[in-house]
């Protein structure tokens, strides 16, 4: 019997930790906010943190990245020394965020099989990535991965199920509460609960279900993509070293993360737009017509310049299909016309943005839930800032960790 490729994990949870002290949000997050993170650094102070186990984006390119690797790793190997960390064995972690807007978004940190992922564009791995990798972007997270005892996610993966079965199998098994608290920085509160034992391992093979069938996508990556791609990275790089039987059962093999279900209705999707600075609008209308309009019941886009909008027809096989051809657009027009690309959050500021002199821009559409695994089958993964889920308070904050060596 093939093994479930989400299955439950060793999971270490601090063992007498301030637990709001100790979680904190996704490196990702707030990369340009001087001042979150100075917020951030004055609530740890010298308490145990995974703080002090990652390197927040904000840092890259502001300090020495060889050294913090390096000091990231000595700390982890600190804390598992000192028993800074407790093991909840073979669970999974049924947990309940409720995020700053008072929503509670339901979710189950596991182990996922990294050779179910390929993050590759023609991939048919039942595990994929929702938006194109940028292979810049990992060699800072495969520094620090490659040599470290351990792992902590901030990965979230979707699973597709308008039935929410799932979901509602796990909260009936939900036993033990293993943490419930306020997260700093104004990140709402999350409560996390065991499940273990047999119905842990029926929840993984009802989890994983259908996951090698026909090439279909079983769970797509919605957050923490490069991550996760750095931990495929590191596996195959490892691989190469083992005999079969050492590659089967070693740690470095999974990648711990929160499976949340697309349905839910915490998860929210919306769209970046485009919008060019600097540039000549005198011609944006018409080439974006030429370039983009196509007759029949397809969607809109908006095109936006000079206060002005209009609202075209495009081809629209796959929503992913369509933001591509905007993409290619925009960087096709920036390329004759000159100017800086942005990618804007929000209707009414990518409208204002567009109306300043020298700038013009395109409103993509809403994305519908049951529109993201098809599009990455027929399409593959979506190009880079296609949507956005939720606000920056409301993404993932570290705290499970589990070791990978």
């Amino acid at each position: 019997m093939t093994a479930p490729i989400f299955q439950p994990a060793d999971i270490l949870l601090p063992a007498d930790a301030d637990l709001r002290r100790w979680s904190v949000i996704a490196c990702d997050q707030f990369t340009s906010d001087a001042a979150y993170w100075s917020a951030v650094e004055r609530e740890v102070g010298d308490a145990p943190s995974t703080l002090r186990l990652m390197l927040p984006e904000f840092y890259l390119g502001r300090c020495d990245e060889q050294a913090a690797a390096a000091d990231i790793q000595e700390t982890m190997r600190r804390y598992l020394d000192a028993d800074v960390f407790r093991t909840v064995p073979q669970s999974f972690v049924y947990l309940e965020r409720t995020l700053p807007s008072g929503v509670v978004r339901r979710g189950l940190v596991g182990q996922l099989d990294l050779e179910a992922y390929d993050y590759r564009r023609e991939a048919v791995s039942p595990v994929r990535a929702t938006e194109g990798t940028v292979e810049e972007r990992l060699p800072p997270r495969v520094r620090v991965r490659s040599a470290a005892p351990l792992e902590m996610p901030h990965i979230m993966l979707f699973l597709d199920d308008p039935s929410d079965a799932a979901m509602r199998a796990a909260e009936a098994c939900a036993g033990e509460t293993l943490y419930d608290f306020d997260l700093m920085a104004a990140g709402g509160h999350v409560r996390g609960r065991r499940i273990s034992g047999a119905e842990a391992r029926a929840l993984a093979v009802q989890i994983s279900a259908g996951a090698a069938s026909d090439g279909a996508v079983r769970f797509a990556v919605g957050d923490g993509n490069h991550s996760l791609a750095a931990a495929r990275k590191c596996w195959l790089e490892k691989k190469r070293r083992l005999t079969p039987e050492e590659a089967a059962a070693d740690p470095a093999r999974y990648a711990l993360a929160e499976l949340v279900n697309i349905h839910d209705p915490a998860i929210t999707f919306a769209p970046i737009h485009r919008v060019l600075l600097r540039t000549d609008p005198s011609e944006w209308f018409s080439a974006a017509e030429k370039a983009l309009a196509e007759p029949g019941d397809g969607r809109t886009i908006t095109l936006l310049a000079a206060g002005e909008r209009r609202t075209i027809l495009v081809r629209s096989d796959s929503i992913g299909t369509l933001i591509a051809d905007v993409e290619r657009f925009c960087r096709d027009y920036q390329s004759r016309h000159g100017g800086t690309l942005d990618y804007i959050h929000g209707d009414a500021e990518a409208a204002r943005l567009a109306a300043a002199e020298g700038c013009c821009g395109v409103l993509l559409p809403q994305m519908e839930k049951s529109e993201l695994f098809p599009s990455i089958t027929h399409s593959g993964p979506f190009p880079k800032k296609s949507f956005s889920i939720g606000l920056g308070r409301d993404k993932r904050y570290y705290l499970e960790c589990r070791k990978i060596q």
